[in-house]
């Protein structure tokens, strides 16, 4: 077994969308998987998108998927249904029952006004993080007046 430690403390810096597996040759090391690291932003956002469709009005999970999809943020029914009962179990959404033509009745979501509330909170967050990243991503490159006075505050 190879030490680890040796891969870690590399100087020579792996190249874009290539894996630690790749630079090493096939071996399976822990030092950096581009998948992990896109999956980790993806749910790092994921809660905040979903709230911001449901703050749109009351809605079905299944439109939240479909939305989701449309924005080409895939998520599953496993991880959203645990999500919203996370959510809901916070105070942050209520939903009701409405009966259903085609099957069992179906459950509806929307924001309490602590939800409301939160949201208001993650959408600072988010303008402030994504000024910030823009910011930074443009290489130092002024962003626009309105960008900046929303990254100092």
């Amino acid at each position: 077994m190879k030490d680890e430690s040796k891969l870690i403390n590399n100087p020579q810096p792996l190249l874009p969308r290539q894996t630690a597996e790749e630079e090493t040759g096939g071996q399976i090391s822990r030092v950096m998987n581009i998948e992990n690291t896109q999956s980790q932003m993806r749910k790092g956002v994921l809660e905040f998108c979903i709230l911001s469709i449901i703050k749109r009005g009351e809605v079905y999970p299944s439109d939240i998927i479909d939305e989701m999809k449309k924005a080409n943020l895939n998520i599953l029914e496993g991880t959203l249904y645990p999500l919203l009962t996370r959510l809901k179990n916070a105070d942050l959404l209520t939903y009701r029952w409405v009966e259903s033509t085609g099957g069992p009745p179906r459950k509806y979501f929307s924001l309490t006004d602590k939800g409301a509330a939160f949201y208001g909170e993650l959408e600072a967050t988010w303008n402030e993080l994504a000024n910030a990243v823009q910011s930074l991503t443009k290489n130092g490159q002024e962003v626009n007046s309105t960008d900046q006075n929303n990254f100092n505050q």
